[in-house]
C-alpha cells in the first residue's frame, strides 16, 4: 500500500514534476530481486539512457537495494493501460525490514530526477529501526 506521495519541483527546462511514492506491503511485498526486474521492465531504454542499475548496501543496519534506470517510462496503474513518457528516470531503494520492506520509488523526467539525486540519497541515510 502507498504510504506517502512527495512532489518534486521540475528542473529548469521540465515541464513534469517528479514523483516519490513510498510503499509497505509487509510481508507481501514480494522478494526485493521481483520487485526490481518490474521496476527495470517499466524503462525502454533511449540513446542518452544510463544502463540499469543496481546495488546493495547497508544503511544504519539496514539492508538496502538501490536501482538506477533511464529511459522512456510505461506510466500508469499495474494492470491498466500505461502512458509512455520519454526522457524519464527512477531512482529507487527497497529497505529490508523484519515485517516487510518499504519501497521508494522517484520517478520523473530525467533532469528532475538526477537534480533530486543528493536529496534522495540524504533521506536514505535518514532510516532507522524501531
Amino acid at each position: 500500500m502507498r504510504v506517502a506521495t512527495h512532489r518534486v519541483p521540475p528542473a529548469p527546462g521540465d515541464s513534469e514534476p517528479g514523483e516519490l511514492a513510498i510503499f509497505s506491503f509487509g510481508p507481501e511485498g514480494g522478494p526485493v530481486g521481483a520487485n526490481i526486474e518490474r521496476w527495470f521492465a517499466q524503462f525502454k531504454p533511449e540513446p542518452a539512457s544510463a544502463e540499469p542499475n543496481s546495488r546493495v548496501e547497508t544503511i544504519n543496519g539496514i539492508r538496502v537495494t538501490r536501482v538506477t534506470a533511464e529511459g522512456t517510462f510505461a506510466s500508469g496503474m499495474p494492470g491498466q493501460p500505461t502512458t509512455p513518457k520519454t526522457s524519464y528516470a527512477l531512482l529507487g531503494a527497497i529497505a529490508e525490514g523484519p515485517g516487510g520492506n518499504v519501497f521508494f520509488k522517484l520517478t520523473g523526467p530525467r533532469k528532475t530526477v538526477r537534480a533530486a539525486a543528493k536529496q534522495f540519497d540524504a533521506m536514505l541515510r535518514t532510516l532507522a529501526r524501531q
